[in-house]
């Protein structure tokens, strides 16, 4: 009995955290595409350089951080709605 619970929760930590997995990098990857229609080079001298780039990189990780926090928040909240009744 105890070894049935503890490889179900197992199961649940991990599908859980494959889900968080894939809502980041999918968010990443929409703010990435969504930062390409921004003019950078009204902020920063040579947007083309490798600096430039890598600020175009960390700005999408940034959103896309929050973008899926609040995915994953939100998911969360749908899910203990449930419970309520």
């Amino acid at each position: 009995m105890n070894t049935s619970l503890s490889a179900e929760l197992s199961s649940a930590i991990g599908s859980s955290s494959l889900i968080s997995m894939v809502v980041s990098l999918v968010s990443v990857v929409l703010s990435w595409w969504a930062l390409q229609n921004l003019k950078l080079d009204l902020v920063i001298r040579y947007p083309k350089s490798p600096q430039g780039r890598l600020l175009h990189l960390l700005l999408a990780i940034v959103l896309g951080h929050f973008v899926a926090g609040f995915l994953l928040d939100y998911l969360g909240w749908s899910g203990l709605i449930a419970r309520m009744f």
